[in-house]
């Protein structure tokens, strides 16, 4: 039986109607996904009934905040199948719980130490290597693309050499959507000695993560794209590597309400048929880019097939602004993503400057496609 979305979104108050009252058809997923009503209402009663000091407190009212808090890393440990909730640090974002971590990981280099990177990076996966590697005078390896936009797995070895140290790599592309062959990397960087830190950011909404089988030893996620808040990043590590994240990041007054919302939104991701979800998620995939391959204005970015990836496609539209395309989608009640996503190395490579991306969450119907279509096509054809 066919995986029916209609159920899902009504559990998601903003998608009954847009902000201006139209229906609104959200395709914007991997910037922000929306909230289900468990999280709101989670968050809402930890703000009305334990809102306290989780450390340096006794009294009983802290003591509810502090358990909810403890229960919320215990929760994000399950869902990434950590042995040890005490690995589970919270930050602000993502991007702090990468730069926390890579300065932890860096500062016992030595010059001519290397750190490898893939080319399809985030900013947030490059800037802090690149700092770091400035300062101690490291070199920075990048692992090569093949022609279809990912990780070319056949030269691993000719950037993951001796004097490796860290391999730092995305989970999955936020400009193609391509995964990374992330146990093979693990794999290739512990034969050398080395440490392989996954940006985890653009992962978790759309299947399990197991960091044990992944083989890594650090991992990196954010709420605001696993349905839940915005204001909080994972950084999960193991102890050999790390051996104390939490005095890394939660160095003043923790993320606790947010800690409570993106646990409850684990737990209400993990009460889902993810499979069923996975395959329907595919499913419009295989729509979207049959449909763009037909339209002779637009140019995909990255793999054009829908295996080893998750749910979201970028294209761009030769002499128009990706911007402005943007823009006139959303005039037609359409929300997608344009820009450089803050992954310029990327887009170099790929051989763009900016572009429009349209990306799923287990929300999206066949409703949402066709609209996102539809428009797309009147606006492309208008000059």
């Amino acid at each position: 039986m066919s995986f029916d979305p209609v159920p899902l979104r009504r559990q998601f108050p903003i998608l009954a109607a847009g902000p201006d009252g139209r229906s609104l058809h959200y395709l914007d997923n991997a910037s922000v996904a929306q909230m289900p009503r468990d999280v709101i209402d989670a968050m809402a009663a930890h703000e009305m009934t334990a809102r306290a000091s989780v450390h340096h407190t006794r009294h009983p009212f802290a003591a509810r905040a502090a358990h909810a808090f403890q229960a919320a890393r215990a929760k994000v440990a399950r869902f990434l199948n950590a042995d040890d909730p005490a690995g589970i640090a919270f930050a602000a974002d993502c991007t702090t719980a990468i730069a926390r971590a890579a300065a932890f990981l860096t500062a016992p280099l030595e010059a001519g130490d290397e750190i490898v990177l893939s080319a399809l990076e985030h900013q947030s996966n490059r800037v802090p290597w690149l700092e770091a590697a400035a300062e101690r005078d490291l070199v920075v390896r990048t692992l090569p693309l093949d022609a279809a936009g990912r990780i070319d797995e056949d030269r691993l070895s000719s950037a993951i050499g001796p004097r490796c140290r860290v391999v730092a790599v995305t989970h999955a592309s936020n400009i193609t959507g391509a995964l990374s062959p992330v146990r093979r990397l693990a794999d290739a960087a512990h034969a050398v000695g080395a440490t392989i830190l996954v940006d985890g950011a653009q992962m978790p909404p759309h299947g399990a993560v197991d960091v044990r089988k992944l083989g890594i030893d650090c991992y990196c996620f954010s709420g605001q794209k696993v349905f839940g808040p915005t204001g909080i990043g994972v950084l999960w590590a193991n102890r050999r590597t790390l051996p104390d994240p939490q005095a890394l990041l939660e160095t003043g007054a923790p993320p606790q309400t947010q800690a409570v919302g993106l646990a409850t939104a684990l737990s209400w991701l993990d009460g889902l048929d993810r499979p069923a979800i996975a395959a329907n998620q595919r499913r419009l995939v295989v729509r979207i880019l049959d449909a763009l391959r037909t339209m002779p204005e637009i140019a995909v970015i990255g793999p054009v097939d829908v295996e080893r990836r998750i749910p979201l496609v970028s294209f761009t539209v030769p002499g128009r602004d990706p911007d402005g395309v943007c823009r006139a989608l959303g005039e037609k009640g359409i929300a997608v993503g344009s820009g450089s996503f803050r992954a310029e190395a990327a887009l170099t490579c790929l051989g763009v400057t900016g572009v429009v991306r349209v990306s799923l969450a287990l929300y999206n119907n066949d409703g949402d496609v066709d609209a996102f279509l539809s428009a797309l096509t009147a606006v492309v054809r208008t000059a």
